[in-house]
C-alpha cells in the first residue's frame, strides 16, 4: 500500500483509501476542472473538502502541499516511478492526468500542443479576467463608485468570449470533434460567468451563437454534471 503518512496534509485530511489519488478541493471554477476530469476518466480518487470558511487553505498542512494556498491540489500515491506525487495548479493537474491515463488529450503531437495552448489561454486569460469581473460585479468591488474597473473586465470578458466564439465556428469542441482538457478547463468558468457572477447580460452572452451551444453540450455530459458538485459544499 502506498505510504502517504510522510505528507503533512494527511494529518489534517486522513486518507481513508491511501491507494487512491487524493483530491483537495472546493467546487469553484478552478476546483471543478479536476473533479470533472477525474469523473470523465474514471480514475479512483478520494476527495477532501478544503473549507474556505474555516481558512483551511491557510493551514500549515495545506500549505505543505500548495504553498500558494489555492485549490485544487492532488496527492497521487501512484505517481511517476510508482512514487507519490504532490501537485498543484489546476492546469498542470489536468495535463498530468491526461498524460497519466492517455485520455482527453490528442495523441498527435501537433494537436497535443494546440490543446495545451488553449489550456494556457484559459489559465492566463479566462480565469483571471472572469474572476475579476465577478469581484467587481457581485462581490466587494461592486460598491466601488468608480466603475472603470468593472467596465475594463466586462470588455475583456466579452473579448475572450469572442475568441472562443470564433474558435468554435464549425467545431463541436475546442479541438474540433475531440473533447479534451481544453474544454474541461473552460466549462466551469463560462458557466460561473453567466450564472454565479450574474454577468450574462453584461457580456451579451445571448448574442453569441457557438459558445452557448458548446456550454450546453458540455453541461449535458454526466461526468461534468457530477464533477460540478464535487466535493459537496459544507
Amino acid at each position: 500500500m502506498p505510504e502517504l503518512s510522510a505528507f503533512p496534509i494527511t494529518k489534517r485530511w486522513p486518507a481513508q483509501h491511501p491507494d487512491r489519488l487524493q483530491l483537495y478541493s472546493l467546487p469553484t471554477p478552478n476546483g471543478v476542472k479536476v473533479s470533472i476530469m477525474l469523473e470523465e476518466i474514471g480514475l479512483p480518487y478520494e476527495v477532501h473538502l478544503v473549507d474556505f470558511n474555516k481558512d483551511d487553505q491557510k493551514t500549515p498542512e495545506f500549505l505543505s502541499l500548495n504553498p500558494n494556498g489555492k485549490i485544487p491540489a492532488i496527492l497521487d500515491p501512484n505517481g511517476p516511478g510508482g512514487k507519490p506525487l504532490p501537485l498543484f495548479e489546476s492546469g498542470a493537474i489536468l495535463q498530468y492526468l491526461a498524460e497519466k491515463t492517455g485520455r482527453l488529450m490528442p495523441a498527435d503531437p501537433a494537436r497535443r500542443w494546440q490543446t495545451i495552448q488553449w489550456l494556457h489561454f484559459q489559465m492566463g486569460g479566462i480565469g483571471p479576467m472572469f474572476g475579476q469581473l465577478g469581484f467587481f460585479n457581485k462581490f466587494a468591488g461592486k460598491d466601488i463608485p468608480d466603475k472603470r474597473p468593472l467596465e475594463r473586465y466586462v470588455n475583456e470578458a466579452k473579448r475572450l468570449l469572442g475568441v472562443i466564439e470564433h474558435r468554435l465556428d464549425g467545431r463541436q469542441w475546442i479541438m474540433d470533434d475531440e473533447y479534451t482538457i481544453a474544454d474541461i478547463s473552460m466549462l466551469g468558468w463560462v458557466r460561473n460567468l453567466i450564472g454565479f457572477y450574474e454577468a450574462r447580460e453584461l457580456v451579451d452572452f445571448d448574442h453569441l451563437t457557438h459558445v452557448p451551444a458548446w456550454l450546453a453540450r458540455g453541461l449535458a455530459r454526466p461526468a461534468v454534471e457530477r464533477g460540478l458538485n464535487i466535493p459537496k459544499r459544507p
